[in-house]
């Protein structure tokens, strides 16, 4: 079984975090800083955790923030030398937020140096809550910095709807102003900071669809294969809804002449087995068309009601009078994102996001 993600945060690693402050303050009270951070800590999940130890500090560390700021910075890793990194900097990054809104530039700039060795994300939202302008104007630079950890968190932290963190409504309600920090990371040499983009661009999708197609199509012409990865992950969530202007960036066009027969050889499914189904897929236009499928799940909740979930399958063009057959199995097992209830489900196949065919079938649990 996984190790719990509450146990990334331990006493071992509470005990490490104070000798590494104690080492750049003479007044750190390490006894007390401990107690407080694992007190009952067995029973705290991950966040839990974190919030006790973010208090600790802030009961053990100078109540000048200056200081305190001065001490955090010298007890990160230093050239040869080791500190605070990982997950002991998540509690850190939530102690900036608290208590350091009031000196602006010292904590955005801590942030920045804390996030080579773990992601500032959630520590930099509550400035630019309080004042987007002031945190943008310091932050959009950061979209060309050397470093690529503090290119992502220029794109990561400013996400309007970062899991697990606080929402920006403001961003929500009008993200034009992350636009330029976005566009300039489309090309950015690190994978791992274009992902980032593509995900603020889906979530910006959920909130204004219109504008984020609009994007994507003045950015796709002569795109590298890089950026264009880039811009169909973040049309990921207008694709699957069939969003026209999404579709015509990447050359889907609206159905004509496309036939789908769906059919299910598991109509009943034993919880833990998979859900066995074949489309046959034709083109009877006189033109070749691009096409891009999916396939929707209906499950059953408690009440008796379905909620639906896109599955991403397959892009082809099929050539006039082609055929296609397509067999596919689902798994239906244990995930901790869903709890599964028997009875009628139901299975749809979508083309360029429109409902072309489906099916029911029962699932059985023990």
């Amino acid at each position: 079984m996984a190790e719990p993600l509450k146990n990334l945060l331990h006493p071992a690693l509470v005990k490490t975090m104070a000798a590494q402050i104690t080492a750049n303050s003479g007044s750190f009270n390490t006894t007390r800083f401990v107690d407080l951070a694992t007190r009952g800590m067995e029973q705290l999940e991950l966040m839990q955790r974190s919030l006790q130890i973010r208090d600790a500090l802030t009961k053990t560390l100078p109540e000048d923030f200056v200081e305190a700021a001065a001490i955090l910075s010298a007890s990160l890793p230093q050239s040869g030398h080791t500190g605070l990194t990982g997950w002991a900097l998540l509690p850190v990054s939530q102690f900036v937020a608290q208590k350091g809104l009031d000196h602006f530039d010292l904590s955005l700039d801590l942030l920045k140096q804390l996030t080579p060795h773990f992601t500032a994300e959630f520590g930099i939202r509550p400035f630019i809550h309080i004042n987007q302008e002031r945190a943008l104007a310091t932050i959009g630079p950061w979209a060309s910095d050397a470093n690529h950890h503090v290119r992502r968190l220029a794109s990561e932290g400013t996400r309007p709807r970062l899991p697990w963190a606080m929402r920006l409504p403001a961003l929500m309600r009008d993200p034009q102003p992350i636009l330029p920090i976005l566009g300039a990371l489309l090309d950015d040499p690190e994978d791992y900071v274009r992902r980032s983009v593509a995900n603020s661009l889906n979530d910006i999708a959920k909130d204004h669809p219109d504008l984020v197609a609009g994007f994507v199509g003045r950015h796709i012409a002569g795109a590298s294969p890089e950026r264009r990865q880039l811009l169909r992950h973040a049309s990921r969530t207008l694709l699957k809804k069939g969003h026209t202007v999404a579709l015509g960036n990447f050359g889907f066009a609206p159905l004509s002449g496309i036939d789908a027969v769906l059919s299910i050889q598991t109509e009943s499914v034993d919880f833990g087995g998979s859900l066995a189904f074949t489309l046959i897929i034709g083109n009877q236009h006189s033109v070749p068309q691009q096409v891009m499928i999916d396939y929707v799940i209906h499950h059953r909740k408690a009440n008796g009601s379905l909620t639906p979930k896109v599955f991403k399958w397959k892009s082809l063009t099929l050539d006039p009078a082609e055929t296609v057959e397509m067999p596919r199995q689902h798994a239906i097992r244990a995930i901790t994102t869903r709890q599964y209830y028997p009875g009628g489900h139901r299975l749809e196949v979508l083309v360029n996001g429109t409902v072309l065919a489906g099916a029911d079938f029962q699932l059985v649990m023990p």
